[in-house]
């Protein structure tokens, strides 16, 4: 008979999306379910947390099949970058107003990266706040301020 080998990382990443999913279902189930035409608050939240135990049971399977590469160092530029980057943009939305927290935390997010250069950040931050603007704004409507009242104009 074979040895059953979990690949560790695998594994545990699935065990994580099945803990997860879990979690949420069983926290899904105190809301009204409603019907398949008629969904309640707790029917949506029910279905992604089947889908996500279903895929943390399909990696804990495939950890049993393939081993998995090790788990490399930390990336602490990254973690350094991208996590205040939210959350300079939820502190200041209100402040500054849409564009400009819009442009500093893509400037923020854009030197996660060892690659990017100054003007390519800009370049992108840029164009994520063009983008962001014509969708947010003018195509869906949403009622916010572009500048806020901390700037002067």
């Amino acid at each position: 008979m074979k040895n059953l080998a979990i690949d560790p990382t695998n594994g545990a990443c699935g065990a994580i999306f099945v803990a997860t999913g879990a979690f949420f279902a069983i926290q899904s189930l105190g809301l009204d379910l409603g019907t398949t035409f008629r969904m309640g608050p707790g029917y949506f939240p029910l279905v992604l947390a089947l889908v996500l135990i279903l895929l943390g049971g399909i990696v804990i399977v495939q950890a049993t099949r393939i081993a998995g590469e090790p788990i490399g160092p930390i990336a602490w530029r990254g973690l350094a970058f991208i996590l205040p980057a939210p959350i300079f943009f939820g502190l200041t939305v209100r402040g500054l107003g849409f564009v400009p927290s819009i442009f500093i935390t893509c400037l923020i997010a854009a030197f996660a990266s060892t690659r990017m250069k100054p003007l390519a950040a800009v370049l992108l931050a840029a164009g994520v706040t063009l983008f962001s603007v014509v969708v947010f704004s003018y195509a869906l409507g949403l009622p916010f301020q572009r500048f806020g009242p901390w700037l002067p104009f």
